[in-house]
């Protein structure tokens, strides 16, 4: 689903060849630098990094790799993805447990006062609290946030950065192919928005990976307004591969009043939310 040829060829497409003093004339037809620039610059034969961008080299060792992203301007979380994608042969990633502690649950529904939710790799919502539900309008579990993003909230609006939603979730589904290539369900995921959202297929090719980031996030909620929210991530310290996602607004903000005003509807009120497709899990 993801391969380390795939990854090096884009990366190289990116690189500007100023930036190590190569000059761009009319002629040069590739974007970004040439194989041969890469080869040169890392310290490996131009024959062994042909092979690795054809995946037919053998396993590049740990320096081989720590050079390309250096010579490629890897980030941290880049450089990381280079080294799993570069073991998928020998090593294969050991699938998280994914079931949800009770303790945990309890944690999550004692968090009130603002929107509560437990995801696993694939974003599928495993739990939320109410507050979560009445920002969603939907049942959780049951909610798949990768799909309600690509295939249902561009039309409804729910997300006032609705671009950099998508950017994030094509991002964080590259991290989880390329440590569980082989996920079926994971697969089947991808396959499916990338048949229903030329959006999607776009940011796929580009192979861009990013781990999930805290920070803002603006909801327009058809209830209560706009909400300007920071999303922080916590990950439990168990094996279950999930993560605690917590939305909380600066006190005192207009969006404090509109989480409190959020607080204090019920299923009656967010009934005739406008619903189609399907969110669920796959």
């Amino acid at each position: 689903m993801d391969s380390l040829a795939g990854f090096l060829r884009t990366r190289r497409s990116r690189v500007d060849p100023a930036t190590f003093g190569i000059p761009i004339d009319r002629h040069r037809r590739v974007q970004g630098l040439r194989r041969e620039e890469v080869a040169h610059l890392s310290g490996v034969s131009v024959d062994y990094y042909v092979r690795l961008e054809q995946g037919r080299a053998t396993q590049p060792s740990d320096q081989v790799l720590d050079a390309l992203a250096r010579v490629l301007g890897l980030d941290e979380t880049e450089r990381g993805h280079l080294h799993r994608l570069a073991r998928q042969r020998r090593h294969r990633a050991r699938m998280p447990a994914g079931r949800v502690r009770p303790e945990l649950l309890r944690v999550v529904d004692l968090m009130a006062d603002a929107p509560v939710l437990i995801m696993n790799h694939r974003l599928d919502v495993l739990a939320g609290n109410r507050l979560a539900r009445l920002l969603y309008g939907l049942p959780m579990p049951g909610l798949n946030t990768a799909r309600h993003v690509f295939l249902e909230e561009k039309e409804r609006g729910l997300y006032a950065d609705w671009e950099a939603c998508t950017l994030i979730v094509v991002g964080h589904l590259r991290l989880a192919a390329g440590k569980y290539p082989a996920e079926p369900r994971l697969t089947s995921l991808i396959g499916e928005l990338a048949m229903s959202s030329e959006r999607f297929r776009g940011l796929w090719a580009r192979a861009d990976v990013r781990a999930r980031p805290h920070g803002r996030r603006s909801y327009r909620h058809p209830l209560v307004g706009l909400l300007e929210l920071h999303q922080e991530s916590l990950v439990p310290p168990d094996d279950s591969g999930v993560e605690l996602l917590v939305l909380s607004a600066s006190p005192g903000s207009p969006s404090a009043d509109g989480l409190r005003l959020l607080a204090g509807l019920d299923r009656d009120d967010v009934a005739g939310w406008p619903r189609k497709g399907r969110l669920g899990t796959s």
